[in-house]
């Protein structure tokens, strides 16, 4: 038997382990800024045309590289950052792998001009997939020019997984945005396609955060501080009002690195616990600052997940120091009966030993064999929501069962619906239940609805007394921008200035009450969706209003509201599937129900 086992060709395993950083122009963007920052940039510039696919350029004007230095950089764990194991232990970079430049030259076309401060000539490398094609002395200004074009030339499979041009710039922009707020203390400027974005001076943090996110962020901020000897805390939250059902402005930066915590983010819900309804999400901008020694940023080839190494005290320190910032700024009571007081240790937490002492709490009133309303309510409705939780509603499923349509006579004539779980519309047929996801049904109700009147052009705009202003970021005009026209035939007429737009007229089925968080919800569905190329605008923009306007899971529904999506989902021409093709609702035979108790 011949032997199986072989070396993988260098250029192969590079094109491997260029999977694991690059996913997307984006992931080039964070490495190649990240590596400015390294290098003691004051000033990183950032050009990008096609959302990165054609060319991706940043040029920063920091320490640069000499020739030897320029000639390795490609080399795959070539660093400059660490130089033993130890190290690991001990990082205060962004970078220190050595992987990023040799991922992106691996599956790229790249040329990079570098020039040490006082050096006379600049060392020019040209690289193609891995291969150096040329090195050469040139003319250039100090620091570092890298460009970056036609990312995955050499893996087509892997291009052809890229989205459109509005989904990744959308990443793009993001991890700009996670860069430059890290680091205010340098200016950043950023084009796509030749048109200027950000200009974003030197500042502080604050500045900062009002020149990504508009002027008028600033009413919206209340200033977190906290230091003790396991953590400094120093950033900003929003004020409650300011919440949305959105996750979009969530930042947490743990020694000037973005990272993502569902934990500490589950510290900051709980802060706000009572202040705002749960289907809605605090925002904030918040600086960690711990002991490198006490982290672990290397589990990740993105580096943006993290291991604390005493994370419990993290979680109760952060909750704690919000707590406090909402109180001081008479957001919230500074008196708080309920509160938890072991969560109160950071304004004493230095005087405090680390060795804590574990109590148990006993109710020693506790009665086993006492009926508890609660309890029971909680066993027979849980059962059953777990039961519906697992009936199939997704889109993965091939098999979807006839609906015999005759059984919806019984429904009309019928209010013996019940709503569970704040998600759920259970209905009795002839020969089972019919169970209906609201938010998907509602969904469907409404695309249909506004596609059949957009066709026949039957939507109407309401003018508006007075025109109505909302703040967007500079994306997400040149987004807005793009799809004026068609949003315009959906009644929406609003005109757009740099970072805001002025709103002058809304459909019917928009509340005028609500439009900030309309347009808010608008935006960003349009960002996270992907339009299908083969069905039109209108359909597209259908779906994300739908979705925008749709009752959600976790309302409740009063009985004629829920008939209401029962008889409408049901006149649709299409009942099975929402605009985004999961199911809407799923059926249990009587059969099936005698056999659960068999």
């Amino acid at each position: 038997m011949k032997d199986m086992i072989n070396i993988l060709p260098e250029n192969v395993a590079n094109q491997i382990a260029a999977g694991e950083v690059v996913q997307r122009p984006a992931s080039i963007v964070k490495e190649l800024l990240e590596n400015s920052i390294d290098a003691k940039a004051t000033e990183i510039k950032v050009l990008v045309k096609d959302a990165g696919k054609t060319i991706i350029q940043i040029i920063d004007n920091g320490i640069g590289m000499s020739k030897r230095d320029a000639s390795i950089c490609f080399d795959r764990h070539a660093t400059s950052k660490i130089s033993n194991a130890k190290d690991l232990f001990n990082i205060r970079t962004k970078g220190f792998r050595g992987e990023a430049l040799a991922s992106i030259a691996a599956i790229s076309h790249v040329n990079l001009i570098s020039k040490r401060h006082g050096i006379e000539l600049a060392t020019e490398i040209a690289v193609n997939g891995s291969e150096v094609k040329s090195i050469k002395s040139t003319v250039s200004e100090a620091g570092t020019k890298i460009s970056v074009k036609n990312i995955f030339f050499n893996i087509p499979a892997r291009r052809n997984f890229l989205k459109s041009n509005n989904v990744e710039f959308r990443h793009v922009i993001n991890e700009f945005i996670r860069v430059s707020l890290a680091h205010p203390e340098i200016k950043f400027i950023f084009y796509n396609d030749d048109e200027e974005i950000y200009s974003l001076p030197i500042s502080n943090f604050k500045k900062r955060i009002i020149n990504l996110f508009g002027s008028k962020t600033s009413e919206k901020l209340v200033p977190v501080s906290e230091n003790t000897e396991i953590l400094k805390i120093d950033g900003f939250i929003f004020k409650p009002k300011y919440s949305k059902k959105t996750r979009g402005e969530q930042f947490f930066f743990v020694n000037n690195r973005f990272v993502k915590s569902a934990y500490l983010n589950h510290a900051i819900n709980s802060a706000f616990e009572g202040l705002i309804d749960s289907k809605y999400n605090p925002s904030y901008f918040l600086n960690l600052e711990v002991d490198p020694s006490s982290i672990d940023i290397n589990i990740h080839p993105t580096k943006t997940e993290i291991k604390f190494e005493d994370e419990h005290s993290i979680y109760a320190i952060l909750r704690a120091s919000v707590k406090h910032s909402l109180g001081q700024y008479s957001i919230t009571p500074v008196l708080d009966f309920d509160r938890d007081k072991s969560l109160d240790i950071p304004y004493d937490f230095e005087k405090k030993s680390k060795s804590t002492t574990v109590g148990i709490d006993i109710n020693t009133n506790y009665n086993p064999f006492e009926k508890n309303e609660v309890t029971e309510k909680f066993i027979s409705i849980d059962s059953f929501n777990k039961k519906m939780e697992s009936l199939e509603f997704s889109s993965e499923t091939n098999e979807m069962k006839e609906f015999n349509f005759d059984d919806l006579s019984s429904i009309s004539n019928s209010n013996n619906s019940i709503q569970i779980n704040k998600k759920f519309i259970v209905n009795n047929i002839k020969t089972g239940l019919i169970i209906i996801n609201q938010e998907r049904a509602h969904q469907r109700i409404l695309y249909e609805k506004f596609l059949k009147s957009v066709t026949l052009s039957k939507i109407n705009s309401q003018k508006l007394l007075h025109p109505h202003e909302i703040e967007f970021s500079k994306p997400d005009i040149k987004i807005l921008n793009s799809r004026k026209d068609i949003l315009n035939q959906f009644g929406l007429d609003f005109d757009l200035g740099d970072d805001k737009i002025i709103i002058n007229a809304i459909p019917s089925f928009i509340d005028s009450a609500n439009m900030s968080q309309s347009f808010n919800e608008l935006i960003h569905n349009i960002k996270n969706d992907v339009p299908d190329e083969s069905f039109s605008e209108s359909d597209f923009i259908s779906k994300i209003i739908s979705k925008s306007l749709s009752i959600k899971n976790g309302k409740s529904l009063k009985v004629k509201e829920q008939q209401y999506i029962i008889n409408s989902l049901f006149a649709c021409k299409e009942t099975m599937i929402c605009p985004f093709n999961n199911r809407t609702f799923v059926k249990i035979d009587f059969s099936e129900i005698e056999n659960m108790f068999k």
